[in-house]
């Protein structure tokens, strides 16, 4: 008897050691990178349409003030880009023939905030959903091929921008600014590492993300190379010739300037945890 009473004493002492140890580390943070698609919606895809995803990563750190709330820095690229040719059923895109793409790399700040307790090494709390949100600065320069050979839209005014002709339309900047907004989940595989899964939409405050905003200034705007031929900026600004009759004349709508570009990524995540141990306190 004075056995079983002793083996069960010794137990209940381990069990409760190892309960202290488990209390006494705190989670920090973490942290992780991230890998998957990005997408673009704008003038380009006004529908929302979710067929030409590019590649985006990402890492970042995430400070854990307790078990639901956290701040992460994170670092992003993000591949995005489009073309009316996708738009079939849709004439006038068809016929505008328009197409970019971009390389975005963005610079985030955000507030995460857990569904559920979350403890790295615990059975019970190793698993959450949550929402974050914040925000983000970028920079964007939407490029197109003309002939096989790449040309960076912005320097050359497609638009009229930073032309006599339309002084009031100004070249916009290669910088812009973003409010991400997203849903996640994460699971702690062990104490160490977390696997998980994000979607992040980002509301931009630009139009110009794929170098379409508002109307066209007319061919004539865009002076001829010295041997006569079109220049690239006249070629691109209206891509219609390639197809059939050109549209771009001065005045016609070629996008929409009430309504911001926006894009998204969606990611699986893989952090690593920071931890840090606190002596327990005397009632263990």
């Amino acid at each position: 008897m004075k056995r079983l009473i002793l083996l069960l004493g010794i137990t209940m002492g381990i069990q409760s050691a190892l309960s202290a140890q488990m209390e006494a580390v705190v989670h920090e943070g973490e942290v992780g990178l991230a890998i998957g698609a990005s997408h673009y919606f704008g003038d380009l895809n006004p529908d929302l349409h979710l067929n030409r995803p590019k590649f985006a990563m990402a890492v970042f750190f995430r400070k854990q003030f307790h078990n639901y709330i956290a701040v992460r820095v994170s670092g992003q690229f993000a591949q995005v880009g489009y073309a009316d040719k996708y738009y079939d059923n849709n004439e006038f895109q068809r016929r505008r023939n328009l197409s970019f793409n971009s390389s975005i790399w963005e610079l985030g700040l955000q507030g995460d905030f857990n569904f559920f307790k979350f403890v790295p090494g615990t059975e019970e709390y190793r698993f959450t959903p949550y929402v974050t949100i914040g925000a983000s600065i970028f920079s964007y320069d939407p490029y197109a091929y003309l002939n096989d050979q790449k040309y960076f839209l912005r320097p050359l005014g497609t638009e009229g921008q930073g032309t006599a002709a339309y002084p009031d339309r100004k070249p916009y900047s290669s910088m812009a600014f973003a409010m991400p907004f997203g849903v996640g989940v994460k699971y702690a595989l062990n104490s160490k590492m977390n696997l998980g899964f994000e979607v992040l939409y980002r509301f931009t405050n630009t139009d110009y993300l794929d170098d379409v905003s508002t109307t066209y200034v007319g061919i004539d705007k865009f002076p001829p190379l010295p041997d006569g031929t079109p220049s690239a900026a006249a070629l691109l600004q209206d891509r219609s010739y390639e197809i059939g009759e050109p549209i771009g004349i001065e005045g016609r709508q070629r996008g929409y300037s009430k309504q911001n570009d926006q894009f998204v990524t969606a990611m699986v995540t893989l952090s690593f945890n920071l931890s840090s141990y606190q002596c327990p306190s005397a009632k263990y």
